[in-house]
């Protein structure tokens, strides 16, 4: 079974993507209508690019 590469993104790529602020991005998260982010450090998180992409 071939594993998949998922790339991760940070916020400013995401808001440079989407047009959308920090604020509404958190916002649209908290209502489920936007990609949740994942944890990569202990003070670090990213959104997987083909969640943002869709």
């Amino acid at each position: 079974m071939a594993a998949l590469k998922t790339s991760l993104i940070r916020l400013p790529e995401v808001q440079r993507r989407t047009g959308y602020s920090k604020a509404w991005i958190y916002k649209l998260m908290s209502d489920g209508a936007f990609p949740q982010q994942v944890k990569i450090g202990p003070r670090s998180v990213a959104f997987i690019e083909a969640e943002i992409d869709n």
